[in-house]
């Protein structure tokens, strides 16, 4: 598992009973994870002392329990980036913690490549990522259907200090957008994608991973220029292994780009057991 470890404003302080007991800045967070199928105890005395705890709803969706104060919106920093957390309607704060490995593994590609390389960003969420590929000194393209996210992220390029860096903030349908780039012959040296297990387009149209990850890969190697660096696809749907992702991308782009493929589960260390949670998979191509 690849866990990302060098946090110092997040911390996963316990899991047990199918939560997550958080802390994120100064705010301690308990937030529901369905995989946590385990009881521990529950011994840390920060589960009875928590700012908010997230509650699912039979019928759908949740809501924020407050025990105490917390703002509609706070910092947090990762390395040189610094994003606004906010707790949403959704139980998300807007970071994954978890995939800071995978900015670190971008931000390291992109400085040693002694090239500008243009990075498009698909399923770009509030943008972290984007600022990671921003930050070590690459064009970026991000794309993603929500307006709100697109301006989440654009806040978080604020808050950074790299706002003025070279990016585009796109609002549109992923795989559109890529149909589009194809006509027009654009190319990019590196692509993320983190795609969503189900969703809607701003058109009402439907997503789902599994009938629609290998066209989007199709797709999207048809965007590559003659040289790129990397691929990198996110996952969270538990149908999908990091072996049958990589499975996709070595059918995908090693017979037109060689280079090799990995893939594996990315995850947290959990400070009160020091075990680590799986929170996800990534496969990787990189020439």
């Amino acid at each position: 598992m690849r866990v990302s470890e060098n946090w110092k404003d997040y911390e996963l302080i316990d899991c047990s009973d199918g939560e997550r007991l958080e802390r994120w800045g100064d705010i301690i967070l308990i937030r529901p994870d369905p995989q946590i199928i385990w009881s521990s105890g529950k011994k840390n005395t920060l589960w009875k002392n928590a700012h908010a705890r997230y509650h699912r709803s039979n019928k759908g969706g949740g809501s924020w329990e407050m025990y105490k104060r917390v703002p509609e919106s706070w910092k947090i920093k990762y390395k040189n980036l610094t994003f606004n957390v906010k707790p949403m309607g959704f139980k998300h704060t807007g970071v994954f913690p978890e995939q800071a490995v995978n900015w670190d593994f971008v931000s390291d590609k992109i400085k040693n490549e002694n090239r500008m390389l243009n990075i498009l960003n698909l399923f770009g969420y509030t943008g972290c990522a984007t600022l990671a590929c921003m930050d070590a000194g690459a064009k970026v393209c991000h794309v993603d259907a929500s307006k709100g996210m697109v301006n989440w992220a654009k806040e978080n390029a604020v808050s950074s200090q790299i706002a003025d860096k070279p990016v585009r903030w796109l609002v549109d349908d992923c795989v559109k957008f890529i149909q589009r780039e194809i006509r027009r012959g654009n190319k990019y040296d590196g692509i993320i994608m983190d795609p969503p297990s189900y969703g809607r387009g701003p058109g009402g149209e439907i997503w789902k991973i599994e009938e629609k990850l290998f066209s989007l890969l199709e797709l999207c190697v048809q965007v590559l220029s003659d040289n790129p660096a990397f691929l990198i696809l996110n996952s969270y749907t538990t149908g999908l292994s990091p072996a049958v992702m990589e499975y996709l991308l070595n059918i995908q782009l090693c017979n037109r780009f060689k280079g090799r493929v990995s893939s594996d589960e990315i995850g947290l260390k959990v400070t009160e057991t020091g075990l680590c949670l799986p929170c996800g998979s990534t496969v990787i191509w990189e020439r």
